[in-house]
């Protein structure tokens, strides 16, 4: 059951094959059995089974809310919950409980969805690992698949099975481990540089990142407030429209929200490929990109050439300033942002009362990691009156030049751009720790963060496992708020390359799980 679409499921709940709880406790006791994956920093359990309970009640009624009535879902510690501890996996808000939901949360609740917990993340979700948070660090299920292990087996390297396991990616790594294991359908996560997509690529999920200003962010502890978006994790595209389909439209709690101007997320069975024109960005073909990705990119592409698509090469000509402006203006956002964690309102408060002074130093010292407190360092340095002008001004004429770029080749016909998502596979966690937190946010978000710079919508799709048995993902690039086309570019997509479905025997006869699809094989594009 666990394997299925969220639509086969919610039929399944209608016609009684299994109940709301049933589904619920079959979450739970994956949960539990899973949590050496360190997915989860909250288990919302009695709140789940409640609204398990309040779900049967309406089945048994005939009076269902939609897709997503009686669903398990997870939510990144980063995102307001009502009565249920909120982190941001970091020990200036350990112990803070809010007061509301956030939009994207309330709106999934009201649809009748199963909160089964809060997910891990980097700490105030900067990173791309998922590996700097104070709980720890979260591991990839596909450490633990079959397809993996037995292609290790055959390669053998002499570590340790225990501590050579793989990164998730992030910073949105608890929810995708929670989705990659079966433990939810789906997941939210936040993207404000590639912390859905990341994740996404590297545990062989789709990972969404929405138009700007289409999901409300309301409730989503800022990090970049002029990139954050909330992001959806799923296991097949139609789910990730169904979620979006309930979170898009206007909020008035959110200005940057616009006036619904898509209506419907539902996406065709078919589309006619031939009509398409695919964008290949020259500038995203760099030495580091590893030849394994190079190769699957190629064979995408001609996958829609042989299906009657026009597929050229595009230009992006300010894609090389992309990290330098993006680290600017990130940091700078951050350190206004994090003024507001003093030790006065909420959150942690050391115990030095000498002086206010001391007292704030002291707190966010105590409060915030090194990763966090570099950035706002970072960031008040690009703010200094001197600094001003040499750098945020000039980063933000930069970011105007980038998201240029994107509407000259989307204005010259091209549909959809399509792009890797990440440089290679997923790596094990002891190679890379190896890398500053800095280093590795540049390196891991370099094909995903110009698109957050821009507005516009992306999603990863998993393409086919690596020569060492681990999921590669291709990026598709929409035009802004042509979210529905890009999604049902990404389902055709899906549904020629056949991703296989990460087999976690183990776990799954412990759980008496049926994964219907689990046969499935790359066969169309899969490795020579």
């Amino acid at each position: 059951m666990l394997g299925r679409t969220l639509r086969e499921v919610s039929t399944a709940l209608k016609q009684g094959q299994i109940t709301p709880t049933e589904l619920c406790r079959k979450c739970l006791s994956l949960i539990q059995k899973t949590k050496f994956l360190n997915a989860y920093i909250t288990v919302s359990e009695e709140v789940a089974l409640k609204q398990a309970e309040e779900s049967e009640k309406r089945y048994k009624k005939g009076q269902s809310l939609g897709d997503l009535d009686g669903i398990p879902i997870a939510v990144k510690d980063n995102f307001s919950t009502s009565g249920i501890e909120t982190t941001c996996a970091s020990n200036m808000l350990k112990g803070y409980i809010p007061p509301y939901n956030a939009t994207v949360v309330q709106k999934l609740l009201d649809q009748g969805a199963l909160l089964m917990g809060k997910t891990n993340l980097d700490e105030f979700a900067m990173g791309s690992g998922s590996t700097d948070g104070v709980f720890g660090p979260v591991k990839n299920p596909w450490s633990y698949s079959k397809q993996y292990r037995e292609k290790k087996q055959q390669n053998p390297h002499g570590e340790s099975e225990d501590s050579n396991w793989l990164i998730t990616g992030g910073s949105s790594g608890g929810s995708a481990a929670a989705v990659s294991a079966f433990t939810c359908f789906a997941a939210l996560g936040s993207d404000t540089g590639g912390s859905t997509r990341n994740p996404a690529a590297h545990c062989g999920l789709v990972g969404f990142k929405p138009s700007y200003g289409l999901v409300s962010r309301h409730g989503l502890i800022p990090l970049v407030n002029s990139m954050d978006v909330p992001g959806i994790l799923t296991r097949y595209v139609d789910d990730t429209a169904i979620v979006l389909g309930i979170l898009a439209g206007h909020d008035p709690k959110d200005s940057t929200t616009v006036q619904d101007p898509v209506k419907s997320f539902v996406l065709p069975n078919l589309i006619d490929v031939s009509k398409l024109c695919i964008g290949i960005p020259k500038e995203y073909l760099v030495p580091e990109l590893s030849s394994e990705v190079r190769s699957l990119w190629s064979k995408a592409a001609d996958l829609f050439e042989s299906e009657g698509a026009k597929v050229i090469e595009v230009s992006l000509p300010h894609t090389c300033y992309s990290i330098i402006c993006y680290h600017i203006l990130c940091t700078s956002e951050v350190a206004s942002n994090m003024a507001r964690f003093d030790g006065l309102e909420y959150g942690h408060r050391c115990d030095i009362n000498v002086s206010t002074e001391a007292m704030y130093a002291a707190t966010r010292r105590e409060g915030f990691n090194d990763v966090v407190r570099g950035r706002i360092l970072s960031g008040n340095f690009f703010l200094l009156k001197e600094n001003y002008e040499n750098y945020f001004i000039k980063a933000q004429k930069v970011r105007r030049l980038i998201a240029n770029d994107f509407v000259n080749v989307f204005n010259s016909g091209v549909d959809v751009l399509l792009t890797p998502t990440t440089l290679h596979e997923a790596v094990p966690y002891l190679e890379f720790i190896k890398e500053d937190n800095r280093t590795r946010s540049a390196q891991d978000d370099i094909f995903t963060q110009a698109v957050n710079m821009a507005g516009l919508p992306a999603v990863n799709v998993p393409m086919a496992l690596s020569s060492q048995g681990l999921p590669i993902g291709l990026q598709f690039i929409g035009r802004a708020f042509c979210d529905q086309q890009l999604l049902s570019v990404a389902k055709w997509f899906e549904k020629q390359v056949q991703f296989p479905v990460i087999q976690l025997q183990q776990l799954m006869d412990d759980c008496s799980l049926s994964l219907e699809n689990e046969k499935l094989a790359s066969v169309s594009l899969k490795q020579q």
